[in-house]
């Protein structure tokens, strides 16, 4: 069974950082074609925050780029989020998400962290 399990929200004041984790069991870290972070903010629908695929390619939604980091540790089947320079618009709950190709598309996801910035 795969889970993903994501860590490090908080609180924070606005300019400040937080990292996030996202561990994974249940599959080799290898077999997952592409890890990402959403967040959804009250009253929003989901949005997408950044991508690292399997062979360690990154992308960014334009809102967090140059300010948030994505990174993997395939050693520790564990993806990362560097957050820097937050913004009270970047209050959400971050959601990490796992895409396995396999015949078909799998998604799986986090239950959810929840990152608090305040003015």
């Amino acid at each position: 069974q795969v889970q993903l399990v994501e860590s490090g929200g908080g609180l924070v004041q606005a300019g400040g950082s937080l990292r996030l984790s996202c561990a994974t069991s249940g599959i080799d870290i290898f077999s997952i074609n592409a890890m990402g972070w959403y967040r959804q903010a009250p009253g929003k629908r989901r949005e997408w925050v950044a991508t690292i695929t399997s062979g360690g390619s990154t992308d960014y939604a334009a809102s967090v780029k140059g300010r948030f980091t994505i990174s993997r540790d395939n050693a520790k089947n564990t993806v990362y989020l560097q957050m820097n320079s937050l913004k009270p618009e970047d209050t959400a709950v971050y959601y990490c998400n796992a895409v396995v190709i396999a015949g078909r598309e799998f998604n799986f996801w986090g239950q959810g962290t929840q990152v608090t910035v305040s003015s």
